[in-house]
Order: structure tokens, then C-alpha cells, then sequence
């Protein structure tokens, strides 16, 4: 039975696979850990019983000793592989020291993946563990995709475009081997990736998480100069431009009201709408850079929370892509069916949910050889 624990920021994904099955026999997810913790399993939510508001360790092995079943192996979603690992890889004292020391390049998820890591290995000392990173499936890209055009001296230590949500990708890329696909992975953190037969040519997120398109909290792409601004006229510290770009801006920051889209659909404030409209022009700029970088587009993918349920923000991606041919059936966009392109649309646009975990359990499968 493989374990398989999907740290997020403020949130703890776990679940338990059968080597070679796709369906998941028992998954958890505890919502709001260290603040106000809440315990779903196999998707409903669960009246009476509360996590301990403690942090992901302690969240891990509260979950450990609910498990249906003993694992024989555990894999672990980890945010940032480096340039090292381009895909999962078992775990071992010196792959902890490499992870531990790309923290500073997602500090708001790889700590979390470690704590997980180290409550696995301190519960089952034995047990194998392989970490499967969201940077290895973007490690096939072309070698100008990853660069940014910086002194030469920068991009040798690794100051490159790295990408993210790979392990979404990954998961995408598995029912789409071939042609050319634009997936949009939208949710409270959102990218792009441009996949050609089933490998990353080009994604949106770079060196960290807070570039490419518009998203809950976080900024996305914005002039340098912009962040040299805030710190030189406006006296903000370094700390406190980390702050604004990631915490307070994208949907939250421009609506002034939610970074939640169904809030902002159902209000009437002119912030409201004016944020749902960037956020669909950013993410429709963004898709026309790598549709270029693609050659051309077979194949418009939607995933993630946003992507997976809101209705109008794929109408508005999808009508701003009506000169790559795209074309949206409105009935079953609205009601959410899994191919929602319309008659004669020269461009498949799909609805797939996303799905790390199965992702996870594949990987670690493939990486112990289990059976």
C-alpha cells in the first residue's frame, strides 16, 4: 500500500493507493493547519472530529494513526527539486540535505514537504520514501525556455526558470502523449504549460512561484522596475515587497474584496468584475506567448479549482483564444462535462481534474518497482 501526503502551504492531502491502481482505497485532507483545522475523507467532511491545531508534523501523525491500512511505501509531493532532480528519486540523508536547501526558493510549501518526509521516516523508519517534485517535469524544456537573460556568472549557480505545478502536468500529460496541448492549471495559485507530445516546452511560473499569470493572492508577472519602486520611493523593505506581491495582490489585492472567484462572481462591485477581467486577460496574454512557443494548439486543457468549476473564467479565457481557433460549447461548459468544445472547433478543449496523488502513487510505483 503506497502513502502518498500532498503538503500544500496551510493544508495536508494524504492518501492511500494500491500499486498499479488508479483509484485512491481511502484519502483524507485536513484544511487550515496551524490555524482552524478541518478533516474531510473520501470527500465529505467529517462532523465531531478535529485535527490537532499543530503544525503539518503534527497533523501528519495524527493522520498515521487513522490509516486503514500499514503502508509498505510513502511519496511525497515536494514543491522545488532544483536542477538536480528531474524526476522522483528515492530518499536518502543526502537528498534531504539538497531539498533543505532549496527552501528559500518555495518557503511556503518545501518545509512542509520536509516535516512530512521526517514524520514518515521517525513513524516507519524502514519504510522506502520517494519524493516527486512539481520542477522535474518542466527539466525537458529547451535550454533558452529556462534561461533569463542575466550575467552569465548568475545563470551557472541555477538563477533559471524552474516552473511549477508539474506534478498537475505530469498527471495531464498521461491522457495527452501527443500533439500539442496549452494546459491551464487554475486555482489559488495559477500557471500555464505548453506540453508538445507529452513534455514541457514552455510554463508560465519561473524561478519561483509568485511570476506568470494573475492569481489568488499573488501578483504574477510585474516589472522589475515596479519592485525597485516600492523598495527605493516608497521605502518598503524587501520583506515587506515579499509580503505585498505574494499575500496581497492578484485577485485579492485588485478586487479588494476576495481572492475567492465565487465571491467575486456573485458581488456587484465594479473591483469585483475589474479583478475577474485581469485575471482573464493575464491568463489569455500569457496562453498567446505559448501557443507561439508551441507552433500552433491542439488541444485547451482546464484543471485545478478554478479551472475544474468556474464557468465564466473559461468562457472569458476561451473567447479571447477564438484566434487560435478555440471555440466554446456553452452548454456543456456550463455544465461542466468533460469536452466542452463546440461544434467544428478546430481546438479539443477539455475539463480534467486535477490530480497529484495518482500522479504520486504512479511515480513512486515506478521508481521501487512495485507490483
Amino acid at each position: 500500500m503506497i502513502l502518498v501526503l500532498n503538503a500544500g502551504s496551510s493544508s495536508l492531502r494524504c492518501a492511500l493507493f494500491r500499486p498499479g491502481v488508479d483509484a485512491p482505497v481511502w484519502r483524507t485532507h485536513v484544511a487550515g493547519t496551524g490555524t482552524h483545522p478541518k478533516l474531510s475523507v473520501d470527500g465529505e467532511p467529517v462532523v465531531g472530529e478535529r485535527p490537532p491545531q499543530g503544525d503539518h508534523a503534527t497533523v501528519a501523525r495524527w493522520l498515521f494513526d487513522r490509516l486503514p491500512y500499514a503502508p509498505t511505501a510513502a511519496g511525497h509531493r515536494v514543491v522545488h527539486g532544483g536542477l538536480r532532480h528531474a524526476a522522483p528519486v528515492r530518499l536518502d540523508a543526502d537528498v534531504m540535505v539538497t531539498l533543505e536547501g532549496l527552501v528559500p526558493l518555495a518557503p511556503a510549501h518545501q518545509p512542509q514537504a520536509l516535516a512530512c518526509i521526517r514524520a514518515v521516516g521517525e513513524t516507519w523508519p524502514r519504510l522506502p520514501q520517494v519524493a516527486c517534485f512539481d520542477t522535474a517535469f518542466h527539466r525537458t524544456q529547451d535550454r533558452l525556455a529556462q534561461l533569463y537573460p542575466l550575467p552569465r556568472a548568475l545563470l551557472d549557480v541555477g538563477l533559471v526558470r524552474f516552473g511549477f505545478h508539474g506534478l498537475s502536468y505530469a498527471h495531464l500529460a498521461r491522457s495527452y502523449p501527443t500533439g500539442r496541448v496549452l494546459a491551464a492549471h487554475l486555482g489559488h495559485g495559477a500557471s500555464l504549460c505548453a506540453i508538445r507530445d507529452g513534455r514541457s516546452v514552455a510554463t508560465t511560473m519561473g524561478f519561483t512561484t509568485l511570476d506568470g499569470v494573475m492569481m489568488g493572492t499573488r501578483s504574477g508577472a510585474v516589472d522589475p522596475g515596479l519592485v525597485l519602486h516600492l523598495i527605493r520611493e516608497r521605502g518598503l523593505s524587501p520583506d515587506a515587497v515579499a509580503e505585498l506581491l505574494n499575500e496581497r495582490s492578484g485577485l485579492l489585492g485588485v478586487s479588494g474584496i476576495s481572492d475567492d472567484v465565487r465571491v467575486l462572481e456573485a458581488s456587484d462591485a465594479p473591483g469585483a468584475r475589474e479583478a475577474l477581467d485581469l485575471f482573464a486577460y493575464r491568463i489569455v496574454r500569457e496562453a498567446g506567448s505559448l501557443i507561439a512557443a508551441l507552433g500552433g494548439v491542439d488541444a485547451v486543457v482546464f484543471t485545478g479549482g478554478i479551472g475544474e468549476h468556474a464557468a465564466q473564467v473559461r468562457v472569458a479565457v476561451c473567447r479571447g483564444l477564438a484566434f487560435a481557433g478555440v471555440a466554446l460549447d456553452d452548454v456543456a461548459n456550463a455544465g461542466g462535462e468533460a469536452r466542452i468544445e463546440a461544434p467544428g472547433s478546430a481546438v479539443t478543449i477539455r475539463i480534467v481534474p486535477a490530480n497529484e496523488e495518482r500522479e504520486i502513487a504512479l511515480s513512486v510505483t515506478e521508481a521501487l518497482a512495485l507490483t
